[in-house]
């Protein structure tokens, strides 16, 4: 086996999928800690990667057909020595041959898997086990292909100081959200494949959380979401005693150092939530009942007993349908817990 000195990793999709495959990108830098690891991501995953320390570089990727030739060419002239795809489709399994990479692992899916030197069954549409452990798993996998060896357990994803947390609390304070209770954020807006609750839905919920602590309810919004946000504002404002929408921020950076202050975050199955699991913010998802997205296969990356998954019953079938008051029970023996725990 050459020498390896820099290694692609590709996830190049959604922000939950990106944040569940940090784990085993730790894994690899710590396998290979003198390696220069550069991320491939889209534009809107940037500034996650940028703040992992684990990755040196990033390269942007639009996935667009016509700038893929210019990306083939800059990855070309990295010289990369390995490539690890977590998630393989035709376009990334493409890119990284004609960048003429010369190790290039991905799991083995469909026809594609063929243009890769080494790929690893794994049948993640069965959801046996966590996203994030699938791709440890590929990791592993890859880390052994290149003569290297699991080092140590894992570390926290992402770490805040407590200056760091002060000046955001300051920041926010600006905005009109000073922290007077504890913070509990809710994103209740969900994009991409997954699914989320109606307003009603999310009233219901905060008005219930209000009763069972001196909660301070922010309502975040990602780039158009804000109408949906304010809405569950308005649901609610004259029920508790403090609620504020949250939809301006300076980036993504920006909205993870704030959910590092929260107490509380929950959301559908979405970016959002899975951030704050990486930041190990106590989590409740919201999870749709489809066997390709159930709470197994998207757990966050809490740690033991802070994360709470929340669907749909047989008769319900969808999270619109949902009655939430009859989750109220478990919701308040999980916070119970947690708060007894510290």
């Amino acid at each position: 086996m050459p020498k390896i000195s820099k290694i692609l990793v590709v996830r190049n999709d959604k922000i939950g999928d990106f944040v569940l495959a940090l784990p085993a990108i730790q894994a690899i830098k710590k396998a290979f800690p003198l390696v220069k690891i550069t991320a491939l991501v889209p534009n809107y995953t940037k500034e996650i990667a940028s703040a992992f320390s684990w990755i040196d570089e990033v390269i942007i990727d639009s996935k667009k057909e016509d700038s893929k030739k210019a990306l083939v060419q800059l990855i070309k002239e990295q010289s990369f020595d390995a490539v690890i795809c977590f998630f393989s489709d035709r376009y990334n399994a493409t890119l990284v041959r004609q960048a003429q990479i010369p190790i290039r692992v991905a799991p083995a899916t469909k026809w594609v898997q063929i243009l890769y030197t080494h790929t690893l069954r794994q049948r993640r549409s069965q959801s046996l086990k966590p996203e994030f452990e699938y791709n440890l798993d590929l990791a592993n996998y890859f880390i052994d292909i290149l003569g290297g060896q699991i080092r140590g357990d894992l570390e926290p994803m992402f770490h805040y100081s407590d200056e760091d947390l002060s000046n955001q609390l300051t920041k926010l304070a600006g905005l009109g959200i000073a922290k007077e209770n504890k913070f509990c954020f809710i994103h209740p807006v969900t994009g991409g494949s997954s699914s989320t609750l109606m307003v009603d839905q999310w009233a219901a919920l905060i008005v219930f959380l209000d009763s069972i602590d001196d909660f301070y309810f922010v309502i975040t919004a990602g780039p158009n979401e804000a109408p949906i946000s304010q809405a569950v504002v308005d649901a609610v404002k004259n029920k508790v005693s403090s609620v504020r929408l949250y939809d301006k921020n300076d980036g993504v950076a920006d909205f993870m150092c704030s959910i590092a202050t929260a107490d509380l975050f929950i959301a559908g199955s979405t970016g959002p939530l899975h951030i704050a699991g990486a930041l190990d913010i106590p989590t409740i998802g919201f999870y749709p009942k489809k066997r390709s997205a159930t709470p197994l296969r998207w757990k966050t990356l809490n740690t033991e007993g802070r994360w709470l998954s929340l669907s749909p019953n047989e008769d319900e079938s969808l999270l619109v349908n949902m009655d939430v008051a009859r989750n109220f029970p478990v919701v308040e023996s999980w916070y119970r817990n947690l708060t007894r725990k510290g």
